[in-house]
C-alpha cells in the first residue's frame, strides 16, 4: 500500500455529509443517471477541493481511469491544460477518447477562467462518451453552459453550502473536540467547513471565542479564503453593505455607492459568497460575519454610517408603503437587531430563509385556537375565540405549506367590543393607560394579546417573526397613546422588551398560565426618538429604560393643549417663555437633538403656513400672521393692516386659532406630519 492510498483513506473515515452530491456522482459513474457533468460552485473554504478528493476514490473504487487537476497550478490556455492532463495520465499519448470511463476532474476552476470557451466547445468534446467530467470553482459558471445542447439532460450546476448542523457537530466530533464546546463551535462556523477546522483548532488551543471578532487571525484566515479580492474601495463600499441589509438592492446601493451602483451590483451578484434572493442580494452567513467582524474591527465608522443609511430607509420604506408590502422592510429592520438577546433567533430564522407574514382569514382560525387551547388552555381559547369573532381583522399570520405556522391577535383599541372590559389583561392594559394619562382624542392603544406557534408556542422563531413584524408596522404608522404585550413566557421575552425600552406593567392573573404585560408610553417616548435609541442598540446591543434626555412630559389633554397653544403663540418670539411653556414637553417641540424652543416656533410656523391649504385658509393664515408671527402692536392695528373691520378680524381670529390647534393637535398624537420650513404662502404681503 502507498503512503497515497493512507492519506485517501484517513480523508475518508473524516469526510461528512455531502449525501446528495456523492449520490449524484455514483449514479453517473454507475450509468444509473445521464448526467455527464457537474459544474460545482461555492465559497472558499466550503468543501470542493475535499468533495472532489472523495470523488476521486470512488470512482478508482469503480475501476474508472480518474484524473485531478488543479487550476491554480495549470497555465489558463489550451496547451496548458492538455499539458497538465498529459502529466496526469498514466499514459500521455493516449487521446482523451480512448480513455473509456474517465473521470475528470478539476479544482479551482476559476483560475481557468480564460480558457472557459475552449474547454467547453472543444476539450469536453474529445472526451469518451461514458466519461463524467466535474468541474469546481468559486464562481457561478457562465450562462453560456446552459446553452449546450443537451445541457438540460447531461449537465448540472451544484453550488455547496454549508454542513448541517448534525453534520458539523459529526465534524467536530472527528476531529476530536469535546461534545460540551461542539454546539457553540458549530453555531459560530455557520456549517462551513473550513471554519469548523480553525474553530476545532483553535479550540484546542485555548478558550472558546463568544464571536467571531474575538478571533483576529481566524477572521484573517476565513476572509482570505471566503472574499480573497475587491476591486476598489466603491465595491468594497457596496459589500460593506450587504453585511449591514438583509437583503441589497439595487436601489439601495444607490444610497450608499452612487452613480456606481449598477457596475457594483453586477459585481456583487457574480461573487461565490453572495446569493440572488427574491428582493435582492444576500451575503453567504459565514461571509457576512467575517466581513462585519472585520469592517466592525478596521472601519467602525464606515459601518455605522451604512448602518444608519440603511436604518433610515427601511423605516421610510415601513412609513410610506400601504398594507403587505409594509413586511418586507419589517423584516428588513428586524434583522438589523443582531445584538438583541433574540440574535439567535434570528439566525434561525434567517437560516430558515424567513416567511411572509400575512393578514389571517376564518380559515386561520381553527389552527390559532388549537394552539392557544394546547399551550394555554380553553379558557384563553374562549377569550381568543370572542376576539376573532369581534375583531378579525387583528389576526396576522405565517403559513407554510403544511399550513398555519403562527401568529399574533394584534388589538388597535378601542374596538367597541364589550371583551375590552371582560378580558383581564385588555383590560388591565386599560386601566394602566386611565392611571398614567387617557389616550386623547385620536389616539390609540395597540395591544399583542395572543401570539404563538405549533412548534414552541411563544418561543417559535416564526411566532417571534410575525409579533416583530406586526408590532414594527404599527408602532411606525399609528397615532399610538400606549402599545402593550401580553406574554406568558416572561423568560424568553423580558429581555428583549427591556432591549427595547418597554416596562413591565403588571402580572394578569388569570388562567393556568397568567400573562405579564409589557408596554410602551409612546407620548413620553416619540416613536422618533425611540428609533433614535434603537439604531444604536442595533448595533452595541444596550438594555435598558430609555435614557431620560428623550423622554418627554407627561402628555397634556386636549383641551390643555389648546391653552398651551394659544400661550406659546403669545410667546412665539420669546426663546425663554417657549422653552418653559407647557407646549415645551409636546412632540411639537422635538426635533433631531431634542426639544428646543427653536423647534417649537418652527412647528408653529409651519402649521400657519400649512393652512393656506385648506378652504379659506388663506385669509385665516393671513390674521394669524399678522397677529404672531409678524405682530402688529395692537389687535386693532392687525385689524386695520389687514383692512378688516375689527368684529370680523375678532371672528377669524378666532377660527384660525381653532384651525391652527386642530392642525397642531393631529400633529401631536401622530395621525399627520407637518409640512418641513418654507417660506409661507403670501410672505411679505399684507
Amino acid at each position: 500500500m502507498r503512503l497515497g492510498d493512507v492519506l485517501d483513506a484517513a480523508g475518508s473515515r473524516a469526510f461528512v455529509g455531502r449525501a446528495r452530491e456523492l449520490a449524484a456522482f455514483s449514479d453517473a459513474l454507475a450509468g444509473r443517471s445521464p448526467r455527464r457533468l457537474f459544474l460545482v460552485h461555492g465559497v472558499g473554504g466550503i468543501g470542493k477541493s475535499t468533495l472532489l478528493g472523495r470523488f476521486r476514490a470512488d470512482a478508482t473504487r469503480a475501476g474508472r481511469p480518474a484524473v485531478l487537476i488543479d487550476g491554480r497550478e495549470v497555465d489558463p490556455s489550451p496547451d496548458g491544460i492538455r499539458a497538465a492532463l498529459g502529466q496526469a495520465l498514466s499514459d500521455p499519448s493516449l487521446p482523451l477518447d480512448a480513455l473509456r470511463g474517465l473521470a475528470l476532474l478539476v479544482d479551482h476552476y476559476e483560475q481557468l477562467t480564460a480558457a472557459d470557451a475552449w474547454l467547453r466547445r472543444e476539450l469536453l468534446r474529445e472526451l469518451p462518451d461514458d466519461a463524467v467530467a466535474v468541474l469546481a470553482g468559486r464562481d457561478v459558471p457562465d450562462p453560456a453552459w446552459r446553452r449546450l445542447p443537451g445541457w438540460s439532460e447531461l449537465g448540472t450546476a451544484v453550488r455547496l453550502d454549508g454542513l448541517t448542523a448534525a453534520e458539523s457537530a459529526e465534524l467536530l466530533l472527528r476531529a476530536g473536540v469535546p461534545g460540551e464546546r461542539r454546539a457553540a463551535l458549530v453555531a459560530l462556523s455557520r456549517g462551513h467547513p473550513l471554519a469548523l477546522a480553525l474553530l476545532a483548532e483553535a479550540a484546542a488551543d485555548g478558550p472558546l471565542p463568544e464571536v467571531l471578532a474575538d478571533a483576529p487571525d481566524l477572521v484573517s484566515a476565513l476572509l482570505e479564503c471566503v472574499v480573497s479580492q475587491v476591486p476598489d474601495e466603491v465595491h468594497a463600499t457596496g459589500l460593506a453593505t450587504c453585511t449591514v441589509a438583509w437583503s441589497t438592492t439595487e436601489d439601495l446601493l444607490g444610497a450608499t455607492v452612487g452613480d456606481a451602483a449598477p457596475r457594483v451590483w453586477d459585481w456583487l451578484a457574480r461573487q461565490p459568497f453572495v446569493a440572488r434572493g427574491a428582493r435582492g442580494l444576500v451575503l453567504h452567513d459565514l461571509a457576512r460575519d467575517v466581513l462585519t467582524a472585520e469592517l466592525e474591527r478596521r472601519s467602525p465608522e464606515r459601518q455605522q454610517r451604512l448602518h444608519r443609511i440603511v436604518h433610515d430607509r427601511v423605516v421610510a420604506e415601513i412609513r410610506s408603503d400601504v398594507g403587505p408590502d409594509r413586511q418586507h422592510p419589517a423584516q428588513q429592520l428586524l434583522f438589523l437587531h443582531r445584538h438583541s438577546p433574540l440574535t439567535s433567533t434570528l439566525g434561525t430564522l434567517r437560516s430558515r430563509g424567513s416567511a411572509a407574514v400575512a393578514a389571517g382569514s376564518p380559515a386561520d382560525h381553527p389552527a390559532v385556537l388549537a394552539i392557544i387551547e394546547r399551550f394555554l388552555g380553553p379558557g384563553d381559547a374562549d377569550l381568543a375565540r370572542g376576539w376573532l369573532r369581534d375583531a378579525p381583522e387583528a389576526l396576522q399570520v405565517v403559513r407554510q405549506s403544511d399550513g398555519l405556522s403562527a401568529f399574533a391577535l394584534s388589538l388597535l383599541l378601542p374596538t367597541g367590543s364589550p371583551l375590552e372590559r371582560s378580558d383581564p389583561a385588555v383590560r388591565a392594559a386599560l386601566e394602566h393607560v386611565e392611571r398614567s394619562g387617557p389616550a386623547r382624542p385620536g389616539e390609540e392603544i395597540h395591544v399583542i394579546r395572543f401570539m404563538g406557534g405549533t412548534q414552541e408556542h411563544e418561543r417559535d422563531v416564526y411566532a417571534t417573526l410575525v409579533a416583530s413584524v406586526v408590532a414594527l408596522t404599527t408602532w411606525l404608522t399609528r397615532p399610538l397613546a400606549w402599545s402593550f404585550t401580553a406574554t406568558t413566557d416572561p423568560e424568553f421575552w423580558a429581555p428583549f422588551f427591556d432591549y427595547l425600552g418597554m416596562s413591565r406593567i403588571s402580572e394578569v392573573p388569570v388562567g393556568a398560565r397568567p400573562p405579564v404585560l409589557y408596554g410602551m408610553d409612546w407620548r413620553r417616548l416619540p416613536v422618533d426618538s425611540w428609533m433614535e435609541m434603537m439604531n444604536d442598540r442595533e448595533r452595541t446591543g444596550a438594555s435598558g429604560p430609555p435614557p431620560a434626555h428623550l423622554l418627554r412630559p407627561a402628555p397634556l389633554g386636549r383641551d390643555a393643549f389648546a391653552t398651551a397653544v394659544r400661550t406659546a403663540l403669545r410667546d412665539l418670539h420669546r426663546d425663554d417663555r417657549l422653552g418653559s411653556g407647557p407646549l415645551f414637553g409636546s412632540r411639537l417641540a422635538v426635533g433631531p437633538d431634542g426639544p428646543s424652543p427653536v423647534r417649537l416656533r418652527s412647528a408653529l410656523e409651519r402649521g400657519i403656513a400649512a393652512l393656506a391649504g385648506q378652504p379659506r385658509g388663506a385669509e385665516l393664515r393671513r390674521v394669524l400672521d399678522r397677529t404672531f408671527v409678524r405682530p402688529a402692536p395692537t389687535q386693532e392695528t392687525a385689524a386695520e393692516v389687514l383692512g378688516l373691520p375689527f368684529s370680523t378680524y375678532r371672528r377669524h381670529l378666532a377660527t384660525a386659532l381653532a384651525e391652527l390647534t386642530e392642525l397642531l393637535w393631529a400633529a401631536e398624537i401622530g395621525a399627520i406630519t407637518l409640512p418641513e420650513d418654507r417660506p409661507p404662502p403670501g410672505a411679505g404681503r399684507n
